[in-house]
C-alpha cells in the first residue's frame, strides 16, 4: 500500500515537472491586473461569471481601467446531429459563438475576435423534462469552457502587447486624422470654376 501511495506521489510529481495540469486546476494567473469589462447584456451569466474569475485571478474588475473586454454578442444555435426511431430527435448539438473586442484608451479597438464552443445532448421526445436538464447542463458547461478559454486568451496578453497595439492604433488614427484634414484644406484651396455663361440669343 505504502509502495502504491509513492508510486502514484511519484507519477503527481513527475507530471507536474512536464507541464501537465488537471482542466481547471491550472494557474490562471494574468499579467494584466486592471481591467475594465461589460457587455451587450450587463447582468448575463457569461459576463458575470467572467467576472468572477478574473476578480479570483487577482485582477481588478474596475471601470476606468486603461483597457476594456467588451463582450460584444453571443449567439447560441442549435442542429440536429441524429434521429432515434419513430421520428424522435436523438441528439442536437449546440454551438456558441462569442465576439469580443479589447478597447484602449479613448475607446479604440486594439483586438477584435471570437470564441466558439460546442456540445452534444441527447434528446429523448418520452421524457421532454429529462431532455430540458440535459440541455440546461449543457449550456452550463459551455458558459465555463467560454469563461476558461477567454481566460487563456487573456493569459497570452501583456501590458506591453496592449501598449504597442494602442501606439499603433493611434498611428492610425492621427495619420487618417491628417489624411482627412489634408484633403479638406486641398478642396479649400482648390479654386472653383464660376457657372459657364451662355451668351444671349
Amino acid at each position: 500500500m505504502i509502495k502504491r501511495n509513492l508510486l502514484v506521489m511519484g507519477l503527481a510529481v513527475l507530471l507536474s515537472a512536464c507541464g501537465f495540469q488537471l482542466r481547471g486546476t491550472g494557474n490562471t494567473e494574468l499579467a494584466i491586473k486592471e481591467l475594465d469589462l461589460s457587455a451587450r447584456n450587463a447582468y448575463g451569466p457569461t459576463v458575470t461569471q467572467l467576472r468572477q474569475v478574473l476578480e479570483g485571478s487577482g485582477v481588478k474588475v474596475v471601470t476606468g481601467a486603461p483597457y476594456k473586454l467588451v463582450l460584444t454578442d453571443e449567439q447560441e444555435t442549435q442542429r440536429i446531429l441524429s434521429y432515434a426511431g419513430a421520428g424522435r430527435t436523438g441528439e442536437y448539438q449546440l454551438s456558441t459563438v462569442l465576439k469580443y473586442d479589447i478597447r484602449g484608451q479613448g475607446g479604440v479597438d486594439l483586438l477584435n475576435d471570437k470564441i466558439e464552443v460546442q456540445k452534444v445532448f441527447i434528446h429523448d421526445g418520452n421524457n421532454l423534462v429529462g431532455s430540458e436538464q440535459e440541455a440546461d447542463t449543457a449550456r452550463v458547461e459551455m458558459r465555463r469552457d467560454l469563461v476558461q478559454r477567454m481566460m487563456v486568451r487573456l493569459q497570452q496578453l501583456t501590458p506591453a502587447q496592449l501598449d504597442q497595439l494602442q501606439q499603433t492604433a493611434d498611428a492610425k488614427a492621427k495619420a487618417e486624422a491628417e489624411a482627412i484634414e489634408a484633403a479638406q484644406k486641398a478642396e479649400a484651396q482648390t479654386p472653383r470654376q464660376s457657372p459657364l455663361e451662355l451668351p444671349q440669343q
